[in-house]
Formats: C-alpha cells, sequence, structure tokens
C-alpha cells in the first residue's frame, strides 16, 4: 500500500523520547520522498489522541513516572514504554478509495494485518474487531493502532506490547474502551525477545511495503555483542565494550602511519600568530586547537577559525573527542561580547561559534549561543553566523531560544552511523540528532550537520545515514575521516581513501543534498562559509 518506486528505509532507533520520535517523523513527513520505518521503544508516556477524553486518564502521570503528551493522530489515550515495540510507517499512501476516511479506514487496516500477520508468524493467532482499532487476541488488545494521513502520507502507527509494565496500563481507560481488557506477547505466553519481535515486524513490513527496495540499519544496544570480543590493552575497557557491542573488532595501533593524504601542513605565519594573539588577548577558546584539527594552519591563514564558547570543559565523554572532560566551570557572562569582539578584530563575513555540551545547565547553554549570536551582529553587522550546537538532551525550549536567534547556518552533528552511535557517543542518541536537525528545518533555518569515517562503519552505512540526513531536508553535510587523539580514544577502523570521499559526495548530492564537502582533512567547519555559499 505504499508508492511505487519509494525505498523503505526501517530504522531500529532502541530507546527514543515521544518529542524526539515525533519531531523526526515531522521532518520525514515533510522532506523525504522515500517510505520510512521507525521502529523504538519509548519512556514512560501516556498521548491523547486529537479527540481523546481527558477524563480517560485516572491518575496525574507524573505520580506513576510519566509524561502526558497531546499527539496529532486519531484514537483515545494510550501507553507507551520500555517492553513496547512502537512502529511509526511514515509512508506515501496512493488514495484508491476516493480519499478522506475511506482510505484512512484502508490503511488503519493494512497497518493491523502486518502486525496480525508478525504476530502469526511468533506463533500468536490475533485479530481484529471492525469498530474497534487496533490488533485483539479474543477481547484482550495487544497492539493498539493510530495514525495521521495527511497530503497522501502517514504518521504515527502501532504499539504493539511484548513485555511492557502490564501495570502502567491500570491508570488509563486504554484507547478509550472500558469493557476489554489489555494483553501481552509474555502475559499470552510467547516468550520473544524484543529482538525477535522487531525482526518478525521487519520481515512483513518489507513484504508488504517494500517492493521497490529496502534497507535497515539498527541503533546497537548494550549486550548486543560480547564485550570480551574485542579487548586491545591500549583502548579503554569502556570504549572497547561499546565498541565490541556494535560488532566493531580489531582497528588500528596509534602507531600506525598515516597515508600521505592526511599529512597536512603544519606552518605559523604572520596571519596566524596575529589571530592567536586576539585569542589569548580575549581570552577565547578556539576549536580549532581544543580539537587539534588538522586544518588550523589552512584555516588560520585564510583569518577564519571557529569560537568554543561556554568553557572549556565538556560534560560528555564522546569517544573520538579530545576536549577536556573536567568538572565544568561557571559561564562567563561577558564571554558573548569578547566573542564578538575578536570577530571584528579579525573583519570576518562568516563567524562559526561551537561549545562543549553543558548537561549540567538546565538549557544546555543556549541562552549564551542567542547572547553570542546577537553580539557579533551587534559588533559586526552583515557578517554570517554559523553555530554548531550540542542536543541540549532535546529540549524544546532549549532548542527554541537558539532558534529564534537566527543563525545563519544551524549545524548539529550525527557524528556517526546508527549501529555505532553508542560506542561513539553514549550521551547522545542517532534519533535525537536527526530530531534537532528536523526542528532546525521546521524553522526555517539552513541546516547542517556532519559524519566522522574511520571508527567501525562500512560505506553502506554512510550512505544510508546520508539518506536520513536528506530526509530531514539537511542542505550541507560535512565527511572527514576521524584521527585519533590519543591512546585513551576509540582505535582508527580503516584509513579512508580519498576515491571514497568522492564517491560519498557524489552520492550525497544525487540524493538531494544542496552540498557536501568530502575529504579525508574535511571537518565540521572547514570551508564553512563556501559550503553556506554553494548551499544556497
Amino acid at each position: 500500500m505504499s508508492a511505487a518506486g519509494a525505498t523503505l528505509r526501517v530504522r531500529w532507533l532502541g530507546k527514543v523520547a515521544y518529542a524526539d520520535a515525533h519531531a523526526l517523523q515531522r521532518g520525514l513527513f515533510e522532506h523525504s520522498t522515500d517510505d520510512h520505518l521507525l521502529l523504538l521503544e519509548h519512556p514512560h508516556v501516556y498521548t491523547l489522541g486529537v479527540r481523546a477524553d481527558l477524563g480517560n486518564v485516572l491518575v496525574p502521570p507524573a505520580s506513576v513516572g510519566a509524561e502526558l503528551v497531546r499527539a496529532d493522530r486519531g484514537g483515545d489515550v494510550t501507553y507507551h514504554g520500555p517492553g513496547q515495540l512502537v512502529g511509526y510507517p511514515i509512508l506515501t499512501v496512493p488514495g484508491k478509495r476516493g480519499g478522506g476516511m475511506a482510505d484512512t479506514v484502508a490503511y488503519v487496516r493494512s497497518v493491523e494485518q502486518l502486525v496480525i500477520d508478525a504476530l502469526a508468524d511468533l506463533g500468536l493467532a490475533a485479530q481484529r474487531f471492525d469498530r474497534c482499532p487496533g490488533v485483539w487476541i479474543d477481547d484482550r488488545k495487544i497492539a493498539a493502532v493510530g495514525v495521521r494521513l495527511s497530503r497522501g502520507r502517514s504518521m504515527h502507527g502501532f504499539a504493539l506490547n511484548v513485555d511492557p509494565d502490564m501495570t502502567m496500563f491500570d491508570h488509563i481507560v486504554p484507547c478509550g474502551i472500558a469493557d476489554k481488557g489489555v494483553t501481552s506477547l509474555r502475559a499470552e505466553g510467547v516468550e520473544a525477545t524484543m529482538a525477535e519481535v522487531v525482526d518478525a515486524v521487519v520481515a512483513r513490513a518489507v513484504e508488504r511495503w517494500g517492493g521497490a527496495g529496502w534497507e535497515r540499519e539498527d541503533v546497537a544496544a548494550k549486550g548486543d555483542v560480547d564485550p570480551a570480543v574485542f579487548q586491545p590493552s591500549e583502548t579503554p575497557v569502556r570504549l572497547t565494550g561499546r565498541l565490541a557491542q556494535a560488532g566493531v573488532t580489531g582497528g588500528l595501533t596509534i602507531s600506525e602511519r598515516k597515508p600521505e593524504w592526511l599529512r597536512a601542513p603544519l606552518r605559523m605565519d604572520t596571519e596566524q600568530r596575529r589571530l592567536q594573539k586576539t585569542m589569548r588577548e580575549l581570552e577565547l577558546v578556539t576549536v580549532c586547537e581544543e580539537a587539534g584539527c588538522p586544518n588550523l594552519s589552512e584555516c588560520w591563514s585564510d583569518g577564519t577559525a571557529t569560537f568554543m564558547i561556554n568553557g572549556e570543559r565538556c560534560t560528555r565523554a564522546c569517544g573520538f573527542c579530545l576536549v577536556d572532560t573536567s568538572h565544568p566551570l561557571p559561564l562567563a557572562h561577558d564571554e558573548p561580547d569578547r566573542v564578538a569582539e575578536a570577530v571584528a578584530r579579525m573583519g570576518l563575513t562568516h563567524a562559526v561559534v561551537t561549545a562543549v555540551a553543558r548537561d549540567d545547565l538546565d538549557d544546555g547553554g543556549a541562552a549564551a549561543f542567542a547572547a553570542t549570536i546577537a553580539a557579533i551582529r551587534r559588533r559586526r553587522p552583515g557578517c554570517a553566523v554559523e553555530v554548531l550546537i550540542p542536543d541540549c538532551k532535546g529540549d524544546s525550549s532549549s532548542l527554541d531560544t537558539i532558534f529564534a536567534a537566527r543563525p545563519d547556518v544551524l549545524n548539529h552533528n550525527l557524528e556517526t552511523v546508527a549501529r555505532l552511535q553508542r560506542a561513539v557517543r553514549p550521551s547522545a542518541g542517532y534519533a535525537r540528532s536527526l530530531a534537532v536537525l528536523a526542528r532546525a528545518k521546521a524553522a526555517g533555518l539552513t541546516t547542517k550537520s556532519g559524519i566522522i569515517l574511520g571508527m567501525g562503519e562500512t560505506d553502506d552505512e554512510v550512505l544510508a545515514a546520508l539518506a536520513d540526513l536528506r530526509a530531514v531536508g539537511v542542505d550541507i553535510v560535512t565527511i572527514g575521516q576521524y584521527l585519533r587523539p590519543t591512546a585513551r580514544h576509540l582505535p582508527v577502523s580503516r584509513w579512508v581513501e580519498p576515491a571514497t570521499f568522492d564517491m560519498l559526495k557524489a552520492a550525497g548530492e544525487a540524493m538531494g543534498i544542496p552540498h557536501v564537502e568530502a575529504s579525508p582533512l574535511t571537518r565540521s567547519s572547514y570551508h564553512a562559509r563556501q559550503a553556506a555559499e554553494a548551499a544556497v
């Protein structure tokens, strides 16, 4: 029941906050021409359909550790939580029944049938009731179905109870149906794991929606692979364990000689010394120095640099990053003005501002980004301002603070492919990063993201990540080679040849990404001004 010619892109995303999943859905709905099936679990949340009766929520959700969210779907109140498989198909659904409600009913039935078929494959016979959407075992609902169909595209989907905490349903009237019960695979005697249920659903989804082609990427979860597979002595156990769980074994030693194409010339000319003097006088930090960027000489010779605000101590410990992770210090409230002064002294026409992650702050450091953007524009009118932001833990008010400052480019890095997210940046998330970019695009901003190669990914996985970035409307993508800062960081899995970067650039732009900057030495801010101009 999907449009002919659309590739089905299946993503198992693990646990994802409801707001992040909804923002990602919206981005795919608005910008993608492919079909998508997002499979995930939510933290505890009760969701209300557009015509839901609030009286069907029997206790304050916060009292049982859950959120309450109003959703733009049909149906009444339902529960989502750990142990429940949630599926969000974002599909082009051809109208065959005159449009409107008839098409919606037909689509709901197709989703129900997919779940019924998957349950049959797992050894459980299920059925539907014509007047009660969902999937049933006798008079017990095992899967809720609630969708939105608009402009021939679908959102929302199904929630299949694998082995959730069934007491969470006692706090609502599930789906507004008081005279029927709720059940799960475990309650019905089916001992299938979540992974087995995901595989069964994917097989049926591919059969139903994947006729024009499909591909699948999974975010690796804790315990997916035995950590004992990979324990090189020079790498910390916490990193090797996460790599093993993502299926990465081996890697180059830190003493491995770099190929010639990764040997960036290092020089210090008069312009670089002037810039360095300006930074020291104004007590500013550049990510060029803090992250050991290989392009420092080239960029500083060109009179450009990336300012790092909110201090120089990060609250996260990503496996690839050299930035200090000790306890952060209080913000310097005059920092925005000092950054603006440096921009003015340098005569920049395109300033880049990034920051460490500050999860210790209520807004994740968002207000400082907004203040810095405003200060640069006061001090240097006409200067374009690009920001490279953390995810602010997905907090919508914090992100809106940055979006409202209207940076000329909003960059948030995906960093790596879905499978390696937990190994590479355990405090972030693949779905959340895509959701941040989708929210920025919805706010009308030019969006940008970056991927680092050489941490255990395959080329096909990179192509899938590029497709996901394109699907949420990203305008600029940077792709570069990972260089291991110290023996305490993730090992390099491979040196990626220049021809591969050329292939990925061509593939990304063929997908519809306006500009892809790809080379072994490319970093997030490399050729930032030129990339922004090319994307526009």
